[in-house]
């Protein structure tokens, strides 16, 4: 179930998605795609599609959800849908962050609702390159 399924109420804010308890342990899969997350380089992104690749197991699904719930923690602006629309709900401070950063983004057309930039995939997207070799 992706995070877009789940009712307004139930969505955790990335912000303060961690688990309850500090005691809490993360499952596996979500701590590797975590550790992926953190990895990215600023001003760089990868795609659900891409971090699930990376780690060879799951899907973007999965990812997501493992973002929805646990990203907080970790840069979640970077992993990002694979057509470069900006997080639903969150638009405005990933956009923040992805200025920050100097993330290279292609600027809305004025008939495009809500006048928001969408990331140039082309520019943007990251391929585990260089930091890619001590990941196991």
């Amino acid at each position: 179930m992706s995070e877009l399924s789940l009712p307004d109420d139930a969505r955790p804010e990335y912000d303060d998605a961690r688990p309850e308890h500090p005691d809490d342990a993360l499952p596996e899969y979500a701590e590797r795609v975590l550790e992926v997350a953190e990895s990215i380089p600023s001003a760089r992104v990868m795609t659900y599609g891409d971090v699930a690749e990376w780690l060879g197991e799951g899907g973007p699904r999965q990812v997501g959800r493992v973002m929805a719930l646990y990203g907080g923690a970790v840069p979640w602006w970077r992993v990002v849908r694979a057509d470069g629309v900006l997080l639903p709900g969150h638009e405005l401070r990933a956009l923040d962050h992805y200025r920050a950063e100097g993330t290279p983004l292609k600027e809305a057309s004025r008939a495009a609702e809500g006048h928001l930039p969408r990331l140039d995939m082309r520019r943007a997207r990251w391929d585990g390159g260089e930091r890619a070799e001590g990941h196991t």
